[in-house]
């Protein structure tokens, strides 16, 4: 008796179907060709790593290791789904002993995170990760910005790159009094400014024993602009503070021509504690999406105590959200009425010798696509508005006979007579 099958997908996993794919194909072909050209080099990580690995660096009551998708081999061996493209690159880096430093790598790659599923959070999705090992400073964090503006640019999103300091936000709130335990905690309230109103800030100040009036002169000092803060800590002797505002003069030093496109916000945080220095977030300007498009930031500690050698390992590296960028591109008419086929050919009794057409046109560089299943012609024209064909050839034995073919442009109703096959690439431009 066979065994009834449930056809559906696990939640939080989606199949894309042609009109979706080739949207996210876009994505992935362009993003690749910047980062290629600033020099960043295509990595792949596997994506089954020892459980070890991918949780040794948390202690047991994280809340993302619950979340490990956790296997077992034939060999009895405790085996989990990579969550993040970031510990698999910190192990690359340590078992790869000629890999020379500095390191640029970009890598676009499906990771799974056993979690619960709401909108943007999916339990498998592709990361899109472009980091650096072996650069200290700024000038590689305002290389990082302009391949985000740039990468954006390139997709057709107008962007804000929003920026911030977590040694000067650390600097800030211990300024102020807070137990440097207490520091962390404090910033994930801070970087709520924006999303929840102060009465509910108050709130999870009052929670963390912090006095209301310590909790609005932190409220006030995270409202000034970089300029303020600057006056108002010009003659500080907090080293945070000192080197926060130091590291943010220098990148934005880096960024100055990017000016429409950047913008400091002090109350930035990126949620990881791994952060050491300077952080981004990407918005999109005209709030096509509300939620961030992309983000990063410096990780100086991280590979550093992953390896634990002795050397410092300092780390930038920012993360494209492709499923952000995916829901906006699919919305426009561009992608909706963009096919992938440059010219349909309909066989008229003369099967072989449309194959041969149809590789010769290949050959040129066209995407081409062939009628094999003798629908009529009225069914083959229907299905090629539908697809947004742009151009469709009829072949039939006259034309064998005559040395020649008509081109038909969809869209203007045109027949253009073919005699020479070269003469098609200067009325098709791909």
């Amino acid at each position: 008796m066979k065994r009834k099958i449930e056809l559906k997908n696990i939640k939080g996993t989606y199949d894309y179907l042609p009109s979706e794919q080739k949207i996210r194909n876009y994505i992935n072909d362009t993003l690749k060709d910047i980062f290629e050209k600033y020099g960043y080099q295509p990595l792949e990580t596997p994506i089954i790593c020892y459980y070890d690995l991918l949780a040794g660096k948390y202690d047991e009551s994280n809340d993302l290791l619950n979340e490990i998708y956790k296997l077992t081999d034939q060999g009895k061996r405790k085996l989990g789904l990579r969550y993040d493209l970031t510990v698999p690159f910190a192990k690359c880096i340590t078992i790869s002993k000629d890999l020379k430093l500095p390191f640029k790598r970009y890598e676009i790659g499906k990771v799974f995170r056993d979690g619960p599923v709401k909108a943007g959070r999916d339990r498998e999705f592709i990361q899109c990760d472009v980091d650096v090992v072996g650069i200290e400073g700024q000038m590689i964090e305002g290389e990082l910005i302009s391949l985000f503006i740039e990468g954006y640019n390139k997709l057709g999103i107008d962007v804000i790159v929003r920026y911030n300091s977590r040694k000067l936000m650390s600097g800030l709130i211990i300024e102020q009094g807070i137990p440097e335990n207490l520091v962390s905690n404090v910033i994930t309230i801070i970087d709520k400014l924006d999303k929840i109103d102060e009465i509910e800030l108050l709130k999870e100040f009052k929670n963390l024993n912090v006095d209301s009036e310590t909790a609005n002169e932190l409220l006030n000092i995270f409202k000034l602009s970089l300029d303020e803060i600057n006056k108002k800590y010009i003659n500080t002797t907090n080293q945070l503070i000192k080197d926060g505002l130091k590291e943010l003069k220098e990148l934005e030093n880096y960024i100055s021509e990017y000016k429409d496109n950047v913008s400091f916000t002090a109350t930035l945080a990126r949620g990881q504690d791994y952060y050491t220095g300077n952080v981004f977030e990407v918005y999109s300007k005209n709030n096509e999406l509300s939620c961030s498009l992309g983000g990063g930031g410096r990780y100086d500690n991280m590979i550093t105590d992953f390896i634990n050698d002795g050397d410092i390992y300092p780390a930038v590296g920012i993360s494209f959200g492709l499923s952000t960028i995916f829901e906006i591109l699919r919305k426009r008419d561009e992608f909706k009425n963009k096919s992938l086929i440059d010219i349909y050919i309909i066989p008229m009794n003369t099967k072989k010798e449309s194959l041969f057409l149809a590789n010769r046109l290949r050959s040129f560089g066209y995407r081409v696509d062939l009628e094999m299943n003798d629908k009529k012609v009225k069914k083959c024209f229907e299905y090629a508005n539908k697809e947004n064909i742009p151009y469709v050839i009829v072949l039939g034995e006259d034309e064998i006979n005559n040395k020649y073919f008509n081109l038909k442009d969809m869209k203007t109703g045109e027949q253009i007579k073919i005699v020479d096959i070269n003469k098609i690439k200067d009325i098709i431009k791909r």
